[in-house]
Formats: C-alpha cells, structure tokens, sequence
C-alpha cells in the first residue's frame, strides 16, 4: 500500500511508520512544514489524516481548532478525493461524544461534546461523511488517551510523580478509564487500511483501569512502592478548586469497541500490562 500519512513526526505516526515501513509505502505530508498546493497524490492508495490540534490544558482558541481539524482536514480529503485516492482515514476522539460519564460509549453512542477540541473533531467528522460515496470511502476512528513511547502531558506526569513520590493520596479507587496502548491503535489503523473498511471504529484496550489500577501497574513496572493515604476532603476540594483534574483523576471514561473488533475480525496484539512495560523501558 502507498499511504499518504500527517502527523508522521508526532508518537503516533512515528510509530506507525516505524512498524509498517517493511511493508508499505509512506509519503509524508506536514500543513506546518510543506506547501499544500504543491502536494501530489498520485497512486496513493489510502490518506491517514493524524495532525490534529490536540487538547489544550491551558487552552486554544476556538478559531485554532476550526481551522486546524476541520478546514485542513476537509482541503486534504478534497484534495484527496480529486485525486483519486479512493480512502481515508481520520483520526478522531472520544471527546466527540462528551466529558466523562458512568455511561459506556460505543460506536453508536450520541454525541454532545463539551469543549472546542470535541466539537471541532465531530464538526470534521461530519463533514468527511459528506464527502463519502462509491469511490472515496471515509474511517473515522476514535481513541481514548493514547499512552506508549513517546507519550506526553498526563500519563508522563503520572509517571513522573510515581518515581518521585512513594506516598500518593486515594483517588480513583472505583472509576473505570478506558486506554489504548499506541502498538494497538496502530494495529487497528492498518487493518482498517489494508482490509479497506469504513464507517466509525473505536480504539481500546481490552480493559478499562482506575486511576489506582493504573498508579498500581506503573509502579510494578518501575519497581517502585507506592502507598496510597487517605486525605480527608481531598476530592471535595479537587472538585471545587480543579474540577478538570478531578474528573481526569476520579471519573469514569469508559468505552466498549465490541462492535469494531467484531467487524474488523481484530484482537488487540498487545495487554495493558505489555504497552506498560514497552513504555516505560523506553523512557529516559
């Protein structure tokens, strides 16, 4: 397969191209670096459309968002589309479907996403669809936090506070985080591509974790003991002063890609447990 990949710099895109570059052709394209008149689809059989203006903890402008996910995203597939290339396939979020939940979110599951990021993603979403008919089949796949080497903000920080910190406060003893393992989502993305499927897929690991199972198997995996204590309205106060970092630390996000493992005929190749261990031995 030639496959016309964006965001080949980034963890993601870099891993993808380091696993299947034996067995397929890869044309970079970057909207920061190259000139988008200028790019040249011919005989690309698949365009995977990673570069995303990702979440922002300090925040992006609702103009950012638009222009990055949905305007470039639909000049590419336009472009795609005259082309010839026949499919496409667009990385997407969780967050199109909301903020977190005791719901389990599938395929189907209605979306109402809360902040700019999720609301430019579903925006870009639907505008693909549109695009969509015999010749050009559109892939849209969406992932909860995506965790492996390379990875940054949240779970890098965690990791961070576990080697530093033995003793750590109980939070996220009963919520359920579902994650995907970077060699998983990567897997998912090919078969999507080489079986040439479409529609909307979801990308997780076999089981969600709490946030104390997670803290747990890290520091297993670094050999580290850490004690959790109880500090008495910790979660009270974190809801109240750090509503987003208690959410992320105490809520549920949890999906279920029954349906996509169904369809795709897909069984993840690596545990949790093993995205783990294959991050953190190639941290510094």
């Amino acid at each position: 397969m030639k496959i016309l990949i964006t965001g080949s710099n980034g963890f993601i895109g870099s891993y993808f191209v380091r696993k299947y570059g034996n067995t397929d052709t890869f044309q970079k394209f970057s909207f920061l670096q190259d000139n988008f008149d200028a790019l040249k689809l011919n005989e690309v059989d698949a365009v995977l459309h990673l570069s995303a203006l990702v979440h922002q903890m300090g925040g992006a402008s609702a103009e950012a968002y638009e222009r990055i996910n949905v305007v470039q995203t639909l000049d590419l597939a336009q472009k795609a589309k005259q082309s010839g290339v026949k499919h496409f396939v667009f990385m997407s979020t969780v967050k199109v479907y909301g903020e977190e939940s005791e719901n389990i979110y599938t395929e189907t599951s209605e979306c109402h996403p809360e902040d700019p990021y999720g609301k430019s993603k579903l925006r870009a979403e639907h505008q693909l669809q549109e695009l969509e008919d015999e010749l050009f089949k559109v892939s849209i796949v969406r992932t909860p936090i995506v965790y492996g080497f390379g990875v940054k903000a949240n779970i890098r920080n965690l990791i961070a506070l576990i080697k530093k910190s033995p003793i750590l406060p109980v939070l996220g003893t009963k919520n359920k985080r579902s994650m995907v393992y970077v060699g998983n989502l990567s897997h998912l993305l090919h078969e999507v591509i080489i079986q040439k499927q479409h529609g909307i897929f979801l990308a997780a690991d076999d089981h969600p974790l709490s946030t104390a199972e997670l803290i747990q198997l890290i520091a297993k995996k670094l050999d580290k003991k850490v004690c959790f204590v109880k500090i008495p309205f910790l979660e009270v106060i974190l809801k109240k002063l750090k509503p987003s970092f208690y959410k992320r630390l105490c809520k549920s996000l949890e999906v279920d890609n029954c349906a996509t493992r169904k369809n795709l005929n897909l069984s993840n190749p690596y545990s949790t447990e093993e995205g783990i261990s294959l991050m953190l031995s190639n941290l510094p």
